[in-house]
């Protein structure tokens, strides 16, 4: 793979230079969805899957961007000189959001780079395939212009670019599981305060496994932007009678005490998804931690009735995946994951069931839909690096 795409570097820019590969991989949240721009904790991992970068400092001041996934839009030329997003930049305007972003935050860029991209992860799978790029150009950055950085600030700066560049309002989850992803283990992460802890996810009987509803999901013009106005606007409503920072702060018993102070039902049922997804994240650890996996399969599945009553991110496509797995021997547990409205579920299957799981969700989903499912069996990576 690293090979085939120097060579397609090389054919596209020439050979000469200090060329560098990078990898940065993609994520998958197991429990913790929606909770993490609501001061809660989630529990994502890094996974094998990702975005191969390639690239070398110039002499000037161009950003010449090509990626091997939209071979057809050729070499996408810009500057440093134009960091402003606009329709025709395409794809590349995550990549010019991550230098306008380091700039921002006082590093200089003193020059431009040629740089390949190739990535793995089936885009709009809600699988982040757009932080695994925005941590990709933050390590390529500071790498080739040696800059002192630590991985949890190129995630930041990956999340601000994304908020400000680029219009979406996400939390910082996705850019930190893909910047400081542990091989076989996941990142119990308090999103308030950022401390974080890894657990071992090493699953002696099972696996997992991710579908692709093959719906794709933007989260710029989705309903996503929404929900979390909807969060802020319970929130609100809350600190008026309890002393909180955001609903994570809340335990479920504080929330039920409080809840009436939210004016608006809607957000009312927003702020419960946030509180109790949060602590049954708390929980969920705590239970893998104990060895008890069906318990955390148990949560998974209450998190995704959350997700689709409560919080209302799911679509039909994914309830069907979902019901069609909760329906198999074998699956320990099945949700949605990412931001929603489409993408991927997440499911742990004991080993031997993995093959049925395939064939039954796979032809139940064709049946009732008329897609074709997508199945991925994934392992849990490293976090981004130069390879």
């Amino acid at each position: 793979m690293e090979k085939k795409l120097m060579e397609t570097f090389q054919k596209l820019y020439g050979g000469e230079g200090e060329i560098k590969t990078f990898f940065s991989p993609g994520r998958v949240n197991l429990i913790g969805e929606h909770t993490d721009y609501n001061g809660g904790h989630v529990f994502p991992c890094a996974l094998t899957l990702g975005t191969y970068g390639i690239a070398r400092k110039r002499e000037d001041r161009k950003l010449r961007f090509y990626s091997a996934n939209f071979e057809k839009l050729g070499v996408i030329e810009t500057s440093l000189d134009d960091l402003v997003p606009s329709k025709a930049a395409q794809w590349t305007n995550y990549p010019k959001g991550v230098i306008w972003a380091f700039e921002k935050k006082g590093y200089s860029i003193p020059q431009g780079m040629d740089v390949l991209i190739y990535g793995t992860i089936p885009n709009g799978s809600g699988l982040s395939s757009s932080a695994s790029l925005e941590v990709l150009i933050g390590v390529m950055l500071k790498e080739l212009f040696n800059i002192e950085i630590s991985m949890q600030d190129i995630a930041l700066i990956g999340q601000y670019s994304e908020n400000n560049y680029n219009g979406c309002n996400c939390g910082i989850m996705d850019q930190f599981a893909v910047a400081m992803g542990k091989k076989d283990c996941a990142v119990f992460l308090d999103t308030n305060t950022l401390q974080y802890e890894y657990a071992s996810v090493k699953l002696d009987d099972a696996k997992i496994v991710i579908t692709n509803s093959k719906v794709k999901h933007s989260l710029v013009d989705s309903a996503y932007n929404d929900r979390r106005r909807e969060s802020e606007e319970a929130l609100h409503d809350l600190q008026k009678v309890v002393d909180i920072k955001t609903l994570g702060d809340l335990t479920e018993e504080e929330f039920e005490a409080h809840k009436d102070a939210i004016k608006d039902e809607i957000c009312k049922k927003r702020a419960k998804h946030a509180v109790y997804e949060n602590q049954r994240t708390i929980r969920a650890v705590k239970a893998l931690k104990e060895n008890d996996i069906a318990e955390f399969g148990r949560l998974m599945n209450q998190s995704h009735i959350s997700l689709r009553d409560d919080y209302e991110v799911s679509c039909e496509e994914i309830d069907v995946l979902v019901d069609l797995a909760w329906k198999i021997d074998g699956v320990i547990g099945s949700r949605i994951t990412g931001g929603g409205f489409g993408g991927c579920t997440v499911s742990i299957v004991k080993n031997d069931a993995v093959d049925t799981f395939i064939d039954q969700v796979g032809a139940g989903y064709k049946e009732k839909t008329g897609r074709e499912a997508e199945f991925y069996v994934v392992e849990i990576g490293d976090g981004a690096r130069v390879l």
